[in-house]
């Protein structure tokens, strides 16, 4: 007791004979100093509570389909499980016996869809005869409000025999897509305009588009536009977002040479 007492009798002794801004340093050092203290020995507990490192937070991913970037995304190994081409029912460009199908899931609004048709002409164009284009609706719904409705009057369209008159029209007008274009590019192109807003109204094809993109989806499609290449054997290379033609042509040669 008495050490303590002289203990107590120094450190009042030490302040006594400091100045008032000294003694305020010297409270606020003291201060953190504690507080530096507590907060080594929280974080010891912490990390050595559970005996085990500090546990990760899982992110959410989300599912929902997305546009892609042009140009960003690279082939990727397969195998693919889609629904087998039909010559009769699917919309294809190019030789109907080619050896390497395209197969593009693509939705009428999105802007890197349109970016990729470039890359789509340049292929039927070099390799005519190798390569055929097989078009599958994939619309955005969550991010396109036109998209769906866009598709089913391609659908509508194609009932008069247009359908790749009408997809061309519809990326040539992407800003505008609506009812009144619909109609108005059916008339340019001739169609029965009566029958054809018929259809559209009637949302005849909206069963049609839903199994695309079912089949897109299945397929690996997470965004547009999602491509899937199939070659003479039957191999699969699915091909993400707008790629140019020349990250595109390798595999299209590799697959001819297999």
């Amino acid at each position: 007791m008495q050490d303590q007492a002289k203990q107590g009798g120094v450190s009042g002794s030490m302040l006594g004979n400091m100045s008032p801004a000294h003694v305020f340093i010297f409270g606020i050092v003291e201060g953190i100093l504690v507080l530096c203290t507590i907060g080594f020995f929280i974080m010891l507990g912490l990390y050595f509570g559970d005996g085990a490192s500090p546990k990760k937070t899982k992110v959410a991913v989300n599912p929902t389909p997305t546009a892609q970037p042009v140009g960003a995304p690279t082939a990727e190994a397969g195998p693919v499980s889609l629904r087998n081409v039909d010559d009769k029912e699917d919309h294809i460009r190019g030789d109907v016996d080619a050896e390497i199908t395209l197969v593009e899931y693509s939705d009428f609004e999105c802007p890197f869809c349109s970016r990729f048709t470039p890359t789509v002409d340049q292929i039927l164009a070099d390799y005519d005869g190798d390569v055929r284009v097989v078009y599958r609706h994939f619309p955005l719904r969550s991010i396109h409000a036109q998209a769906a409705g866009a598709a089913e009057a391609s659908e509508c369209a194609a009932e008069q025999g247009k359908f790749w008159e009408f997809h061309d029209e519809l990326f040539a007008n992407q800003a505008s897509l609506g009812a009144s274009l619909y109609s108005d590019i059916a008339g340019r192109l001739g169609l029965n305009v009566s029958q054809f807003e018929s259809c559209v109204s009637s949302n005849k094809y909206a069963s049609a588009v839903q199994e695309d993109e079912q089949d897109a989806q299945a397929a690996g499609g997470r965004g547009t536009p999602y491509s899937v290449l199939i070659g003479p054997n039957g191999e699969t290379v699915p091909l993400s977002g707008a790629l140019p033609f020349s990250s595109v042509k390798p595999v299209i040669d590799e697959l001819l040479a297999s």
